[in-house]
């Protein structure tokens, strides 16, 4: 009895070691699913982390056609576009970083886990199987051992019966017999069941002893080199995950390196003499001014240096309020007053002087509202305009070789189907090199054109080394420069647009009229270009924000003056002050004219 109860107390003991187990891989199996899930997960934002960085890589790149394209020649420039692009090739080592997680940890992982839990399952199930075998061994033992039990009680009843029919006279000889006999046969049962009891106990013992020595310690051996084995891999995994950041800290190192060279390749100088380069006009500089004696019995007449710059606009605020104010247009441009040494000269060549010095400018309504300029670049200064007009030769001079390339490959094919006709048709060629021909003949026209353009400006631009000196004031006669002035006019008027139109411009009609007038000579003697007069008043209906050249910003309700009504191309031009005036759309002011605005607008 005492063996029994310690055998059951063994075997509760075991399945409690089982449960434990149980528990305890399972939470090791988690474990891993946890730290796999933290690895996708910083996977996933090494995604998204470098996705953001290429997108701020891609957002500040300078666009196509744009100014920052045109800022790019700067030192400064370049060495930011030189970081945004180390910092797109940082973004792909984090892509490098996600993929390398993705493939060496977590597929590894989750491949492993599932081998894992087979493993496990396999284990557990045969300890299951151990303790049910040994367990059904238990049950029959105790079955054969009741069973012994109960033979041995039967038999001892069966012989104590015998003895006292034996004894008692009264019983007859068949009665004792068959009592002997029963005793007999109870006997043999007790014996043969003690021998069926002793076998199982038998082999009880050696299957006890075989599950707790070998199959249970086998089982429990699996389990632990599972376990370890589980506890290994994370170990790698976690190795492999440190690994997989060094591995581009070399590329990402070279990233940052690039980033600093670009930092370091800025030049402050050269990027101040490509802004001097840029914007250099080709002016030249004023003259001395003459010294002017106001002593007795001299002129009080004031006069101002050829080459000096136009009147203040203090000097203008001065004047009396019915005059009218004077403005300059470029920098340094020749102001053609009299002098006591000089004879007074018609002002037909001032007015063509002034003109030549400022080309075009009446048709700036269209510059300054965004338009293209015209094909000679003469709205710009001398030095600017060189620039672009050799850019321009330069552009066309490649066209022409590429179709001088294309028309000797051409030629070249044709000489070979003339020696192979099966190869092709040579008359099939000439249209494509007759085309190609008229191409080069067209395109070194133009390059004629721009060089005559360029040498009138070289020619024109002072050097370096000549002294200051000032300029005459004799230019071609009045009839040639007038109708070249109307004629450049009416090619280069634009609508706000940029769109080209046939439509002479009024404003240069009025001001080669007003020229031959006595009383346009005695004011354009005085100083520079007049500002134009006030025609009517203007309510802003709408806010508009004026970004363009030329344009001015107005808020709603504003009150302007109008000083140029629409000219059919939806712009009205209009004056706040005497320093802001500019153009803004018909539609977003309510414009009140005076009566006598046609009038006014003579005098412009």
């Amino acid at each position: 009895m005492e063996s029994g109860r310690t055998t059951l107390l063994k075997e509760q003991q075991l399945k409690d070691q089982f449960d434990n187990l149980e528990k305890h891989t399972q939470s090791g199996i988690e474990f891993v699913e946890r730290y796999t899930k933290f690895v996708k997960e910083r996977s996933e934002i090494e995604i998204n982390y470098a996705k953001q960085i290429r997108n701020l890589s891609k957002k500040y790149q300078p666009k196509k056609n744009s100014k920052e394209e045109e800022e790019n020649k700067y030192t400064s420039c370049r060495a930011f576009l030189s970081t945004l692009n180390e910092l797109n090739d940082y973004a792909g080592q984090h892509e490098v970083i996600a993929e390398n997680l993705t493939s060496q940890i977590i597929t590894e992982l989750l491949r492993y886990l599932t081998e894992l839990k087979a493993e496990r399952k396999s284990h557990f199930h045969d300890g299951r199987k151990a303790q049910q075998h040994i367990e059904c061994s238990w049950k029959q033992l105790e079955s054969s051992k009741r069973r012994f039990e109960r033979d041995c009680k039967e038999a001892d009843r069966a012989q104590q019966y015998f003895e006292r029919m034996d004894a008692d006279i009264n019983v007859t000889k068949a009665d004792v017999e068959k009592a002997r006999q029963q005793a007999q046969m109870r006997h043999q049962m007790a014996a043969d069941s003690k021998s069926e009891y002793s076998n199982f106990l038998t082999k009880f013992n050696q299957e006890q002893n075989e599950h707790y020595y070998t199959l249970i310690p086998n089982i429990f051996q699996k389990l632990q080199e599972m376990e370890e084995r589980r506890i290994e891999r994370v170990g790698v995994s976690m190795k492999t995950y440190a690994e997989v950041d060094r591995e581009v800290l070399p590329i990402v190192g070279k990233c940052l390196d690039g980033m600093t060279k670009a930092a370091e390749s800025i030049e402050p100088k050269t990027d101040s003499k490509q802004v001097v380069e840029s914007y250099k006009s080709g002016f030249e500089p004023p003259g001395d001014v003459e010294f002017e004696d106001y002593g007795p019995g001299q002129s009080m007449k004031r006069t101002v240096s050829e080459t000096s710059l136009s009147n203040s606009r203090g000097e203008a605020k001065e004047r009396p309020s019915g005059g009218k104010s004077k403005g300059k247009l470029w920098p340094f441009i020749k102001n053609k007053n009299k002098s006591p040494k000089q004879n007074k000269e018609p002002l037909s060549n001032r007015f063509n002087e002034f003109m030549a010095s400022k080309p075009k400018m009446t048709c700036l309504r269209s510059l300054r509202r965004g338009g293209s300029g015209p094909e000679d670049f003469s709205h710009l200064p001398p030095e600017q305009r060189r620039k672009k007009l050799q850019a321009k030769i330069d552009d066309l001079n490649k066209d022409i070789q590429k179709e001088m390339d294309q028309k000797d490959a051409l030629t070249k094919m044709k000489g070979v189907y003339e020696k192979n006709p099966q190869m092709g048709d040579p008359a099939s060629v000439d249209p494509r090199i007759v085309e190609m021909a008229m191409n080069i003949e067209k395109l070194q026209s133009e390059v004629q054109k721009f060089e005559g353009w360029l040498a009138e400006v070289e020619g024109r631009l002072p050097s370096k080394s000549d002294p200051p000196r000032r300029q005459s004031g004799l230019y071609e006669t009045q009839n040639s420069n007038s109708s070249t002035v109307a004629n450049n006019c009416a090619q280069d008027r634009e609508s706000p647009d940029g769109s080209y139109t046939e439509e002479q411009s009024s404003e240069t009609q009025v001001k080669v009229a007003v020229a031959n007038t006595p009383e346009f000579d005695d004011e354009f003697d005085d100083g520079d270009e007049e500002t134009l007069p006030t025609i009517g008043t203007c309510k802003a209906i709408y806010q508009f924000e004026g970004h363009n050249e030329g344009t001015i910003s107005v808020t709603e309700g504003e009150l302007l003056y109008v000083i140029e009504e629409d000219k059919g191309d939806g712009w009205t031009r209009v004056r706040r002050n005497e320093e802001e005036e500019g153009y803004v759309p018909t539609s977003y002011v309510e414009v009140f004219l005076e009566t006598n605005a046609k009038g006014a607008m003579t005098y412009i």
